[in-house]
């Protein structure tokens, strides 16, 4: 068996930054269950320098829509493109909320879509504005769909640009039905091996990829540059002649 030190840890990870939005239902300062493994991971990050930062998206005026911002479009106030700073200077981001119906929450839906709205911008490199940071889920719940609500949103968060590391998901369910959620006595979420495994796997390979890609700077800018494309480069694509 080999044998693993921390001394294999070649990464200073306190050039890094990390949010996590916490897409709970309930305002502050109500107790939410999901904050209670989003502390979880943010403090395995802030113990190796990284700069964490928590929105809980719900105490905030954030539209519905998707573009950049909703305050053209018929809203009165739209608090997205403020925070979207926030977001944009993160070089990792986790997406954190329940289930409720066995699917993603209201909120959780918002902010894919606000995230989705900023897509189309573009990086220095002139790549999507995405481009070269690393995404992770983070789901709780009463029922049944941790891997369901993790999927829909890992596969959001790379088609908009995220690089998604292996095991980039940490969730916990309880008894399938009305019950005890994670933070409530007697819950059995704080101690769940489970939870807490995945949970510092996913904080670990998050850092791990943000650093490597922070080092070798980001994603290369060949083969995906849309102004590119459009202005007639096809990188290498070549139309089948025989194609009818």
């Amino acid at each position: 068996m080999v044998e693993h030190t921390r001394v294999e840890t070649i990464f200073d990870y306190s050039s890094l930054r990390a949010l996590f939005i916490n897409c709970t239902l309930k305002r502050s300062p109500e107790i939410s269950h999901t904050q209670g493994i989003v502390d979880l991971s943010a403090h395995i990050m802030r113990e190796e320098g990284v700069q964490v930062d928590v929105i809980r998206a719900i105490d905030h005026d954030i539209a519905t829509g998707v573009y950049p911002d909703m305050t053209g479009h018929g809203w009165a106030a739209d608090a997205w493109p403020s925070l979207f700073e926030t977001v944009q200077a993160a070089d990792i981001l986790v997406l954190a909320g329940p289930i409720w119906l066995g699917d993603n929450g209201s909120v959780t839906k918002r902010i894919v879509e606000r995230l989705y709205a900023m897509s189309g911008l573009f990086n220095d490199k002139g790549q999507y504005i995405y481009y070269g940071k690393v995404g992770g889920a983070i789901i709780t719940g009463n029922e049944d769909g941790v891997k369901h609500c993790s999927s829909n949103l890992l596969y959001s968060l790379q088609h908009i640009g995220y690089t998604i590391p292996p095991a980039a998901d940490a969730g916990w369910i309880g008894e399938i039905g009305p019950g005890a959620s994670y933070l409530d006595p007697g819950s059995g979420g704080p101690q769940n091996d489970f939870t807490n495994r995945n949970t510092t796997f996913m904080s670990w390979n998050l850092m791990h990829m943000a650093a490597i890609l922070q080092a070798s700077g980001g994603i290369p800018a060949w083969g995906n540059l849309r102004r590119g494309w459009d202005s007639g480069e096809r990188f290498g694509f070549e139309p089948n002649p025989e194609y009818r």
